[in-house]
């Protein structure tokens, strides 16, 4: 590294101005000196400076890469005559590690015993208290717009969950800044993981002019040291030794101590059992042992002994796949056979061997695993034991303290998925490992499960805190590479000497991984008959066929039906698709294409969501911390179409891990049909955007679509979301995700209620449940209402009805409008409006009118005609009752006017019994001849009855 102060563009001018610079500045200051003398002449007069009342300092560099030695007392004024000003070492000058610059003679010496230097650097180890130089700070930092320093990707450190790790910078020439900064934001943990910084060493400065002592714990037995050895196990050192202490019998120490501490008495917390590995005879024996590091003493009064060892009793048998040799070890059985732990067998003609891995008998830790201790303390790997087999199972050690980490690691070299598997682009399952535990605490515990891809970071993926009964969890595997697999139990996260809860311990009983490349196999499946050129290898059949396990020919599944990938023999392999979906072209998912029809008993509703496909956000109501810190949970939903294809991702944009693309094996980010994640604001954070982080996927697979509010299990509570009283059902989709929590042992769950609402145009809006602002009311099955125009039914003709107008100078219209309130989207249009010829009222009145006049006419005559007709009638019906009247009494005939021929007669005679005198009245006014002559009634001689003549 360049000294500071250096320049990088040298000139001649430059450097005679820098001789003159520097020869004026000795001239002032063999003046500062001179006046100094002579002020202090008058008073008391000081003694010359010993060498150990000042030092020697270098000058800044100049253009030449020369410097000057001058002498700098401790402290001004104590002393006079200095030493002269020399010319200093090039500036290029430096020692090698080990060595010191001695500025007396201006040449590099080697470190004395309990010394260490790095020639041409510096470290700091020890952190008592804050080196000086060093700042720290704690606050919320903003992110400025103005320039910022082009850095490399290297300068940034990985997070790692393996220990401690070196990472190196280069540092630029002249002066440089070094800062640690880190971001860190924990919702759901209260204790934060730390990040810890052990030593910082700078190499390529100007010089060292002194070596460094070594720290208590560590050693320098020679010269010339450029670091510090640390006391083994059982010693001590202070500070400078140069070699360390043993320590007393009754006491002890770890590696690295500056103190010793007393022993304490054994307890049964200080050793434990395991199994010995299989003998020549077939023989196991359970052995006690002493927990390393031992720090506990059999002699004290009270201390317990260790337990005889037990008796030999026989091997369990070798794990699914293995073979026991004659010499009792275990081997893989090779490929084309099985075995159920004793002997291998042939697959027969026509299967093929399943290959994975199945643990369930732990005689001894299979080569592909294996264990340590991490210390929970400097976060170092102890080389210890952390988990000890005990025949049925494994449990994890008692370690050298309760808060140590014990590690249980599985390598798997790389998968073999089925053919289906492989040319699905939704369906990623590769395969899925499934183990069997169990944890037994009696303070705070935890179990880590985490997995790492390709020899990267482990990324946990599930914790399990306390105790837990006996249970089994599955992971599925969606990439196919080299995956590690590690199980992490920490007992307690508080550290205390000594150990205290050994008998707080993990179990697994069984591990079980499919699909394994290079594997063993329990049993044989069957293979799938497709035409090969060979005729012996097996293959498997085109994606979406089932195999038949009589035949081993391949079917197709049904339509509508999705084939299980890891298990595809026989047509029950083949599941239905839920209700409102079908599969796609492989039968590897079901899926919904944004449309539905749904009949009841009153008519049929037809459903078109295309206009809801594309994703959507909405956030939940704020969250508060357990120290006040404010963070909201934020949703994305996408909810149909896309032939399956989920689109809602939601990323975690905490740190940046700066890993090239396609080299990540676990992305930051998740894609879901529903995922949710925790949004902590700017105003909490600092920066100008909020921080994402922690994504869940809350729906990776689509049950089924239909207006029931119950389907698989999964129940979309009505009183959540109060129903609008419009007669429009509510569609409901169902999701699953495929993660098992240690909450939610059956997976979480996603329905989203999709209701009609008139009065919100497309994409609508979106709503949690008031009694649960965070979407769910038990964490495990979230629910969402949907309220849009979209999701009105597609308009039919029972959604209009038509208005007739009346007739206007012969022309009728009739308008079809919708029906209100529209409860309808898309669909039909409405009709065009229709237009008639029609006939106008006065048209008809005058038809009427000239029709009502006729017929008066033609009643007036005929009533004329029928009333002459009458009267010919009447006077010969009167005619006859005469004679017959005058036949009955035998009177003469009456004289009377002779009647001409061709004369008619037009007298009307009327013959009427004794009348009243009201009806003679009657019969004198209304009777009359027709040439206007009044009758006149005469009385006979005879004294009859009167006549009217």
């Amino acid at each position: 590294m360049a000294e500071p102060g250096r320049s990088l563009y040298p000139s001649a001018r430059g450097r005679g101005r820098t001789e003159r610079r520097v020869s004026r500045l000795l001239q002032l200051l063999l003046w500062a000196g001179t006046a100094f003398q002579v002020t202090q002449g008058t008073g008391q007069e000081l003694h010359a400076c010993k060498e150990s009342e000042y030092h020697y300092e270098y000058t800044a560099c100049d253009s030449t890469g020369s410097r000057w030695r001058v002498a700098v007392p401790h402290t001004p004024g104590l002393c006079t005559s200095l030493p002269d000003p020399i010319k200093g070492t090039e500036c290029s000058f430096s020692c090698n590690a080990g060595e010191y610059l001695d500025m007396k003679d201006q040449s590099c010496k080697p470190c004395a015993e309990g010394r260490y230097s790095l020639g041409t650097g510096i470290r700091f180890d020890e952190w008592d208290e804050l080196p000086h130089g060093f700042a720290n700070l704690a606050t919320n930092m903003e992110m400025e717009d103005g320039c910022q320093p082009n850095v490399d990707d290297s300068r940034w450190i990985k997070t790692t969950e393996k220990g401690w790790e070196i990472h190196s910078v280069e540092l630029n020439r002249g002066n440089n800044v070094l800062y640690w900064r880190t971001t860190a934001f924990s919702v759901w943990s209260k204790a934060p993981k730390p990040v810890l910084v052990r030593n910082i060493a700078i190499t390529g400065v100007a010089y060292t002019s002194e070596c460094f002592p070594c720290k208590p714990g560590t050693y320098a037995a020679k010269q010339g040291s450029s670091f510090c050895k640390l006391c083994p196990a059982n010693s001590y050192s202070n500070k400078g030794e140069t070699s360390c202490h043993q320590c007393d019998p009754d006491k002890y120490s770890e590696k690295g101590s500056s103190t010793c501490k007393v022993r304490p008495a054994c307890t049964d917390k200080d050793y434990f059992y395991t199994h010995t590995a299989c003998d020549a005879n077939g023989e196991t024996q359970l052995m006690y042992k002493w927990a390393e590091p031992k720090i506990c003493s059999e002699d004290l009064e009270g201390a317990v002994q260790l337990p005889a060892s037990g008796v030999k009793t026989l091997c369990p048998p070798c794990n699914p796949g293995f073979f026991k040799t004659n010499n009792s070890t275990c081997k893989p059985c090779p490929y084309g056979s099985y075995s159920n732990g004793s002997d291998c067998t042939h697959c027969p003609a026509g299967t093929e061997p399943a290959l994975g891995f199945e643990y369930k008998w732990w005689n001894m830790l299979p080569t592909n695993m294996e264990t340590t201790v991490l210390s929970g303390i400097n976060f170092e790997y102890k080389g210890m034991t952390g988990w000890e087999v005990a025949g049925d199972y494994i449990y994890t050690a008692v370690g050298a303290s309760d808060n140590d980490f014990m590690i249980l690691t599985l390598v798997v070299p790389g998968f073999r998925p089925p053919q289906s598997v492989m040319a699905d682009t939704e369906n990623k399952e590769v395969a899925r490992i499934t183990f069997v535990f169990e944890t037994i605490c009696s303070v705070n515990c935890e179990l880590y499960f985490m997995v790492g891809v390709n020899s990267r970071t482990n990324t946990p993926v599930e914790t399990w805190k306390g105790s837990k009964g006996k249970q089994s969890y599955t992971y599925i595997i969606e990439k196919n590479a080299t995956m590690s697999f590690t199980w992490a139990f920490q007992r307690t996260t508080f550290h205390e000497a000594g150990r205290k809860y050994t008998n707080d311990v993990a179990k697994l009983y069984s591990i079980n991984v499919t699909n394994v490349m290079d594997g063993v196999a329990s049993y044989c499946r069957p293979c799938a008959l497709e035409a090969s050129d060979m005729g012996s290898s097996c293959t498997s059949c085109p994606a979406g066929y089932y195999i038949d396990r009589d035949s081993g020919a391949c079917h197709s599944c049904p339509s509508n039906t999705i084939l299980k990938a890891h298990q595809p023999y026989g047509l029950q392999a083949c599941m239905p698709c839920g209700p409102g979906t079908k599969s796609n072209k492989i039968h590897s998912l079901c899926y919904n294409n944004c449309s539905l029809s749904v009949s009841s008993s009153a008519r049929t509703f037809n459903y078109n969501f295309s206009a809801l496909a594309n994703p959507v956000s909405l956030a939940g109501g704020p969250s508060f911390t357990s120290k006040g810190l404010k963070y909201f949970h934020h949703f994305t939903l996408s909810l149909c179409g896309n032939q399956g294809k989920k689109m809602s991702v939601c990323t975690d944009n905490v740190t940046d891990l700066r890993i090239p693309e396609g080299e990540s094996g676990f992305s930051k980010s998740i894609t879901a049909y529903v995922c949710q994640t925790v949004i902590i604001p700017p105003e909490v954070t600092g920066y100008k955007a909020g921080v994402s982080s922690q994504p869940v996927s809350l729906a990776d697979r689509l049950i089924g679509v239909t207006t029931d509010m119950t389907l698989d299990g999964i129940t979309s509570p009505a009183e959540l979301f109060p129903p609008e009283s419009l007669g429009i059902p509510d569609v409901i989709f169902f999701y699953r995700s495929n993660d098992v929590t240690q909450s939610c042992s059956s997976g979480r769950s996603t329905t989203i209620r999709v209701r009609c609402n008139p009065l919100k145009p497309a994409p609508g809006s979106l709503l949690l449940p008031a009694t649960c602002s965070d979407g769910t009311c038990d964490g495990c099955n979230f629910h969402f209402l949907w309220e849009s125009t979209a999701a009105c039914p597609l308009c039919s003709t029972t959604d209009y009805h038509a208005i007739v107008s009346s007739c206007v100078a012969g022309i009728q219209k009739t308008t079809y409008v919708w029906r209100e309130p529209k409860l309808c989207s898309g669909g039909i249009s409405l009709p065009e409006q229709k237009v008639t010829i029609c006939k106008t009222i006065d048209f008809w009145l005058k038809v009427g009118i000239s029709a009502g006049t006729c017929t008066a006419i033609l009643l007036t005559i005929l009533t004329c005609y029928f009333w002459k007709k009458n009267q010919k009638l009447e006077y010969r019906y009167s005619k006859l009752v005469m004679n017959a009247t005058l036949k009955d009494c035998d009177l003469p005939a009456a004289d009377s006017c002779a009647i001409m021929e061709g004369e008619d007669v037009e007298d009307d005679l009327i013959f009427t019994s004794k009348k009243s005198l009201f009806g003679k009245i009657k019969s004198f006014t209304s009777k009359r001849t027709p040439d206007g002559f009044d009758s006149v009634p005469l009385k006979t001689s005879s004294g009859g009855p009167d006549m009217d003549l």
